[in-house]
């Protein structure tokens, strides 16, 4: 049964991810960018996941959360480029 749940969510997540990428390209703004890319790391992290529950090993997990930290910096460092033009002070 966890077979089958893993693979729809997998299958769902990955249509999710292509939906982004289609906005990452296409997105008429550079904030739709930002948000797309930031939406394109959750996905990936959604996957990572289910491929830890899928193989039953916790080191996907730790991946997942360095991905997640990584992921979350990158997404306020894009912000803070369009907002002031510079990331550092």
């Amino acid at each position: 049964m966890i077979f089958y749940a893993s693979v729809f969510a997998a299958v769902a997540v990955s249509i999710a991810s292509l939906l982004t990428l289609y906005r990452l390209l296409i997105g008429p703004h550079v904030t739709d960018r930002i948000l797309a890319l930031d939406t394109l790391t959750i996905n990936a992290i959604a996957l990572i996941m289910l491929a830890g529950i899928f193989w039953e090993t916790t080191t996907f997990f730790e991946a997942a959360m360095l991905f997640a930290m990584v992921g979350f910096v990158a997404t306020v460092a894009f912000c803070k480029y369009i907002v002031r033009g510079n990331v550092m002070e």
